[in-house]
């Protein structure tokens, strides 16, 4: 959200009109929970703004922040806690570290399908010269000491790597400077050697 529209927004509610909102909130007025969004906002983008420096952008953070704020909103009035700030701040601590932490896995989890994608490229390779014929997904399972079901896995995955890298090398290349064998071939010839015709 634009920082110049946090700037207008409202301050926070006073103790009685809070209570008064959050009670209704709870009861699924939708009116009373986008008014302590609002309210609350600037609390959400100072939390994010902490965490800005650990791998997700400002604006996905305020929005993970957002989401811990409409649950605690939810879920007060049967928390038994007396302090909705430090309720609410709770709530949006953990969700910022949940997709924090989420985000990061993720990252991981790309860098190691990258490392294996590379491995099963070296592996088939290798396979390939030693059998003379390409290897079956049971021998690269073997020689990688994988699974099966993983092997299959990341033989997808390099295969649509393949694909794309064929379809953007293809659509560097120009058609009409390309020579189709046959097409101009004598015609060349003739040219390097007129004794040929």
């Amino acid at each position: 959200m634009p920082a110049r529209r946090i700037g207008r927004m409202a301050k926070s509610p006073d103790g009685a009109e809070q209570d008064n909102l959050l009670r209704r909130a709870a009861e699924g007025d939708k009116a009373s929970k986008e008014r302590l969004v609002e309210a609350f906002l600037p609390t959400v983008s100072r939390m994010s703004a902490a965490r800005g420096e650990q791998g997700m952008e400002i604006g996905d953070l305020v929005q993970e922040g957002c989401i811990g704020l409409v649950e605690a909103i939810r879920t007060f009035s049967v928390s038994g806690e007396p302090d909705f700030m430090r309720f609410a701040e709770a709530h949006i601590a953990a969700q910022l570290t949940n997709a924090i932490e989420a985000e990061a896995a993720s990252v991981r989890e790309a860098e190691q399908l990258v490392t294996a994608a590379e491995d099963y490229d070296r592996v088939e390779l290798v396979l390939a010269r030693e059998l003379h014929r390409a290897p079956t997904e049971v021998e690269m399972a073997q020689k990688l000491e994988w699974t099966v079901e993983r092997t299959r896995y990341v033989a997808l995955v390099v295969t649509e790597a393949r694909r794309k890298h064929d379809e953007e090398l293809l659509a560097y290349i120009d058609p009409e400077t390309l020579v189709i064998d046959g097409e101009d071939g004598a015609d060349t010839a003739a040219e390097i050697d007129p004794n040929l015709n």
